[in-house]
């Protein structure tokens, strides 16, 4: 390594050599930039202002290897402890938030502010209480978190001696000067003196010896330790260089400080650069070298000296230098890593009280692989969601792939793969982090009967039991079937469970999506009815109802008054599939996720209060804007409108009838409802004499 040669040569005396140091080379590892990435993203966001940092050197290394200054995932840390035998140094971190102010930061005022701190605990002798102060660096950085590519350029302040120190005794190897038995002495009491003061390394200590003895003291003893006139007066500093004739870096800032504090009655001065290795399981400490200079005279004046230190780069010249982590670092890390990029950067300008945790932590059941169900999936990675698990028995057919995202025209070869184990597999193909299951499985039905033999029965019971496991363990439940009927199971279920619902549904140029009023737990249930005594107690352009709580929201089958039925029987093939605009389900999928969202981010979650249409105009409830019970689109009209209706108290699958009935007799209340006419649902909620009444009422008329 070549030494630094800031001061090499004193134009009036060219013959008489001058002291060199070996400057420091940084290495900041990768954990380092991995804490600064997390720091980034989570704290500092779009914070420039300088923080405090904590690298450290070593005085060990074998011959051939820099003076290095270490950084590394601890460096944010100030309690952290320094490895053993490590001397701490603090620096401050200063982190850009562009490259053109990473270039075009004035490197010389970064200089000369943190050159003007080192002399200021010079003068007021403050470095000589912390000898620490001497040793400060600057580190100027800016992360490319898309590329992970980290720039930085590295500064260890160095005050100059204006012509430079020159040597008195050449640089020798302590074996060559002293006897083993005072060199034993030697590490002896520096090791007692280190525990004394509970440190791991003493940057700068003061030595006495006379035949085998060797006193060391601390650096602010110093006019207590050297007392008698002319005497002999050796300082260590710990010296993380390796070279056999220059000391390392931090000796330059305490020759600065002993010039001004002795310099008029000191007219040299010995070194000793203290290095401790440890070769084959063997301490040794021969390898040091000692040293004798002429002191300059004390500084003259109050200004600062003249200040270097700026790092060159790998070609040798003053330029920062850039590590690319994106090639070394795991791939499914970085993927990791990355996805979270976009939500972090929203939280940092745009909604800094975005509760990023929250939805990325939910645990959410779709019901439904196809178009629907693959739009909303995808908008769930994209909020970061790592949970998502698929229910579906159909298959990838070849009108599949061009509306529904997660499958290519090889899912549907051979007659085509399950829906639900291609969804979940293609999700941690797009992003390994996610954690996705697919279950091929049916949906128990009203009107579609289950027949009484043992074995579809007990198909269908297991079909049951497994879909209230599956709600059961998750946060949030998407309704995103074809069909009417198939929405009534899971919605009875989630009602049961108090989970939040989230229901999408399309016609050819309409959809809905609206959230379930999310019950109460029946330990907080009072006699206040929140239920509607007649449905679709809603307006499509100005709500009837305001203030409406979120327990008090109707589901999916509140707006109806016929039970759930076949509704794909004696039905043509238009009838029977989803016939819709291409760009619908992709629309009414993301305005699903949207939803979800938007509740989480509300206190009160599911027991929000509905935001209708009137409040387009108020201040929203959360930082994402409002919390509508429901949104109806017209994409005929690009319209959409947030309709409020309340719980009916006779609906199919919410009212206290319906969840009381399944709560008491579970599976077989649920067999009499698949194996049962639509009446057998109208007849327990009231619907039939509601009927009735209607049309007695009419005939009156």
């Amino acid at each position: 390594m070549a030494a630094a040669s800031n001061e090499a040569q004193h134009p009036l005396d060219p013959g008489i050599p001058k002291l060199q140091f070996a400057p420091f080379s940084s290495a900041l590892d990768a954990g380092f930039w991995h804490e600064l990435t997390q720091k980034k993203l989570n704290e500092y966001r779009l914070d420039e202002t300088p923080k405090i940092i904590k690298g450290y050197y070593y005085n060990g290394d074998p011959l051939g290897l820099p003076a290095r200054l270490t950084l590394e995932f601890s460096a944010f840390d100030m309690n952290a402890p320094i490895p053993a035998r490590c001397c701490p140094a603090f620096g401050t971190l200063y982190n850009t938030n562009t490259f053109e102010t990473f270039k075009s930061c004035d490197k010389k005022s970064l200089l000369d502010r943190e050159a003007n701190e080192i002399w200021e605990s010079i003068k007021s002798g403050a470095a000589l209480e912390n000898p620490m102060l001497l040793n400060r660096f600057l580190l100027l950085t800016f992360a490319d978190l898309k590329k992970y590519h980290f720039y930085y350029w590295f500064c260890y302040p160095a005050l100059c001696f204006p012509d430079g120190i020159h040597i008195i005794q050449k640089p020798v190897c302590l074996g060559d000067r002293f006897p083993l038995n005072q060199i034993q002495a030697l590490q002896k009491a520096y090791d007692e003196l280190c525990q004394a003061e509970g440190v791991t390394a003493l940057p700068y200590f003061l030595i006495k010896y006379h035949d085998n003895t060797v006193v060391i003291s601390l650096l602010k003893k110093w006019d207590v330790f050297f007392q008698e006139q002319g005497e002999k007066v050796t300082v260590g500093v710990y010296d993380p260089c390796n070279l056999s004739h220059y000391p390392g870096w931090p000796l330059r800032n305490f020759l600065i400080l002993a010039a001004h504090k002795w310099g008029r009655s000191l007219q040299s001065l010995e070194v000793l650069c203290f290095r401790d290795r440890t070769m084959q399981g063997v301490r040794d400490i021969t390898h040091s070298i000692i040293f004798e200079i002429k002191l300059p005279q004390r500084l003259l004046g109050t200004d600062c000296p003249k200040a270097v230190g700026w790092e060159k780069n790998q070609k040798g010249g003053m330029g920062p230098r850039m590590v690319n982590l994106s090639e070394c670092m795991d791939p499914k890390r970085l993927a990791e890593s990355s996805v979270d990029l976009n939500l972090k950067l929203m939280c940092w300008r745009l909604v800094p009280t975005l509760d990023l945790e929250k939805v990325m932590s939910a645990k959410c059941l779709l019901l439904g692989a196809g178009t629907l169900g693959c739009s909303v999936a995808r908008t769930l990675m994209g909020w970061g969601v790592r949970k998502i698990t698929f229910v579906d028995n159909a298959k990838i057919s070849y009108s599949n792939p061009v509306r529904q995202p997660l499958y290519e025209f090889e899912d549907c070869l051979g007659g085509g793969k399950p829906k639900a184990l291609a969804a979940a597999d293609r999700l941690q193909k797009i992003f390994p982090g996610v954690n996705s299951e697919g279950y091929n499985m049916s949906i128990p039905m009203p009107g579609h009967p289950v027949n009484f033999s043992e074995i579809t029965m007990a198909q269908a019971q297991k079909d049951v039991a497994k879909l209230e496991q599956l709600i059961d363990a998750h946060d949030v439940v998407f309704l995103l079937m074809d069909t009417r009927e198939s929405r009534w199971l899971p919605a009875v279920i989630a009602a049961s469970k108090r989970k939040l619902v989230i229901n999408a549904a399309l016609g050819f140029d309409t959809f809905v999506v609206m959230r379930h009023g999310l019950k109460k737990p029946k330990q907080q249930e009072s006699g206040d009815s929140y239920f509607s005594s007649t449905s679709g107690s809603s307006d499509l352009g100005s709500s009837l109802f305001s203030n409406i709580p979120g327990y008090k929201l109707g589901c999916y089958f509140c707006n109806d008054v016929v039970a759930p039925g076949d509704s794909t029987r004696d039905r043509t093939l238009d009838q029977q599939c989803t016939v819709s605009r291409p760009g619908l389900a992709m629309i009414a999928g993301a305005l699903a996720v949207e939803l979800m969202v938007s509740v989480m981010q509300h206190p009160e979650g599911g027991y929000a209060v509905a935001s209708s249409s009137d409040d387009r105009m108020n201040e929203p409830p959360t930082s994402l804007g409002l919390v509508p019970h429901q949104i109806r689109g017209f994409l005929s009209r690009f319209d959409n409108v947030l309709p409020v209706s309340l719980a009916f108290d006779k609906c199919t699958a919410c009212s206290p009838k319906v969840l009381d009935q399944y709560e008491r007799e579970g599976f077989n209340f649920l067999a009499k409802v698949f194996n049962s006419s639509h009446s057998f649902l109208e007849d327990l909620t009231g619907l039939t004499l509601l009927h009735q009444e209607t049309q007695a009422a009419e005939v009156r008329k």
